[in-house]
């Protein structure tokens, strides 16, 4: 890369990565050790949000149905709103639209394949059955967007409105029908220490973002790859580390309806939170045609194939795992090649 063309990369930048960067003393490194630290604050942030959210939702008696749709994934959502809003105020729209939808498809193939790997993803339940239709919903009200070609201002209001509207339907529904205790954390046993480490968790994960975008964005640059390339691969893979790490431990622990939950819960936010607030942040987004004709397909085919097994309290094992890893990989080979 030259030095002009570097110069031109970082004009777009804002002042929070510079001055955030400096106190990490990471200005200057290499694109590829960039994108390599930005995964680890990533994953690290993430760790910490998650932790410290769901403390304080025990602690304030939120139902423990709810954790996992909403405090954890929220938590594990906030690597794809802090690159989405770096890449808005880049002028980088088709990073912010391309690490949602890979994200989404990262999440069903990719995290919930692996977990699946493990053991077994298990049964849905009504709650998680529930999540899927509005996963389903969320996926049908991006296609009419994408075939839109943007998402006006007042789309994003309304898709943030959704969620919202979503979310106090999940919490009137579940309300005092779980009697599920808190899991055991790494914090020390009080609200203080929970908020403590989300703050900090929150702090690292926006830094993470923009080492990750100002690397994967100088690897582009390089190699002659498209933005929106750069978005659904390493982008999406990047931001999707805490949802990987969650419902891997879920997973690990038999907890197959939480793994399910958190990635339904995290590709609803994705559509409706990350994008709404992008929209709203950007005075509207615009997105590009190649979304329409591919990748927003895969989004749907994924979602609708996920949807279809929990609907019919279908058991994703390992077999099904396997497919989807597989299906992951083939992917993104087909986007590099193409």
């Amino acid at each position: 890369m030259t030095e002009a063309e570097r110069d031109v990369k970082h004009d777009g930048r804002g002042g929070m990565d510079c001055e955030g960067w400096m106190m990490f003393g990471l200005t200057g490194l290499s694109d590829p050790v960039l994108v390599l630290v930005g995964f680890i604050l990533l994953l690290s942030g993430g760790e910490g949000v998650v932790q410290g959210a769901v403390q304080i939702a025990y602690r304030l008696r939120v139902p423990p149905l709810l954790v996992g749709f909403t405090i954890v994934a929220i938590g594990t959502s906030l690597p794809e709103l802090a690159v989405a809003i770096e890449a808005i105020g880049r002028g980088t729209p088709d990073i912010a639209v391309g690490g949602v939808l890979g994200s989404n498809v990262a999440n069903v193939m990719l995290v919930l394949g692996t977990a699946a790997l493990l053991g077994s993803a298990g049964d849905a339940g009504v709650g998680l059955r529930r999540d899927s239709k509005a996963v389903i919903a969320a996926t049908i009200i991006l296609f009419i967007f994408v075939g839109m070609g943007e998402i006006p201002y007042f789309g994003g209001i309304a898709m943030l409105l959704l969620l919202l509207a979503y979310y106090t339907y999940s919490y009137l529904y579940s309300r005092g029908k779980s009697d599920q205790k808190a899991e055991d954390t790494w914090l020390p046993d009080n609200i203080l220490a929970a908020i403590v480490a989300t703050i900090i968790g929150g702090y690292m994960i926006w830094q993470g973002a923009g080492l990750l975008l100002e690397g994967a964005t100088g690897l582009a640059l390089t190699f002659g790859i498209p933005d929106s390339v750069v978005g659904l691969t390493i982008i999406a893979l990047g931001t999707s580390l805490p949802e990987l790490a969650v419902t891997l431990i879920a997973a690990l622990r038999n907890q197959g309806g939480v793994a399910i939950g958190n990635i339904l819960g995290s590709n609803v936010i994705n559509i409706l939170g990350i994008l709404g607030v992008a929209s709203v942040v950007g005075g509207g987004i615009e997105i590009a045609s190649e979304f329409a004709g591919r990748d927003i397909w895969v989004v749907i085919i994924t979602s609708g194939l996920v949807t279809a097994m929990l609907l019919n309290d279908r058991e994703i094992g390992p077999r099904v795992g396997a497919t989807m890893v597989i299906g992951y990989f083939a992917y993104m080979v087909f986007l590099y090649a193409s």
